[in-house]
């Protein structure tokens, strides 16, 4: 069976790293893709672990030679996922999961459609009692609610949800897409 790209966003605190950390965790059919970047490399960072770094002349290459399934910036550096490095571990036979925000889940969508989109949310009663308590106050608890439903405005595009109330069960139906 061919093997695919899933994306997979949602708001702050939806619990999406254990959920994705559980799935690779459990199925070797799953991978990460490597992101890349043209900002400089930290001491002690290596090419290709946690990112593959570009100068800007190569990273404009990258983008004109379309291999960019999508692209951010952030403190003034460039970050994306590579098209061909998605298709590698496609052409291994790995399902590729790419935990990203909403924005670049739909930029992802956009330039490679075949992607399944994957919107992970606890329901409205969870959302709030983990912002609480992560939250310093009621102000910023507010804004992480407004922030969440902004996002969650913005992902029609997906083509599944699961709620993760419960982390567990939201790994074991992610997991189930994968098959």
């Amino acid at each position: 069976m061919s093997k695919k790209l899933f994306v997979i966003s949602g708001p702050s605190g939806a619990g999406i790293s254990d959920i994705v950390a559980n799935v690779l965790a459990a199925r070797s059919d799953a991978s990460r893709v490597i992101p890349v970047t043209a900002r400089k490399r930290k001491a002690g960072e290596k090419d290709g672990v946690g990112f593959f770094f570009y100068d800007l002349e190569g990273w404009n290459a990258l983008k004109e030679a379309g291999d960019l399934l999508e692209t951010t910036e952030f403190a003034g550096n460039d970050y994306g996922t590579s098209r061909r490095l998605v298709n590698e571990k496609l052409a291994e036979g790995k399902n590729v999961l790419l935990d990203l925000d909403v924005k670049r889940a739909g930029e992802v969508k956009r330039n490679m459609p075949e992607a399944v989109c994957v919107y992970i949310e606890p329901s409205a009663e969870v959302l709030r009692e983990r912002y609480e308590a992560l939250s310093r106050s009621a102000l910023e608890c507010t804004l992480r609610l407004q922030t969440a439903r902004e996002q969650r405005e913005l992902s029609g595009f997906c083509d599944v949800r699961i709620c993760s109330d419960d982390l567990e069960q939201a790994a074991k139906e992610l997991s189930a897409l994968l098959d």
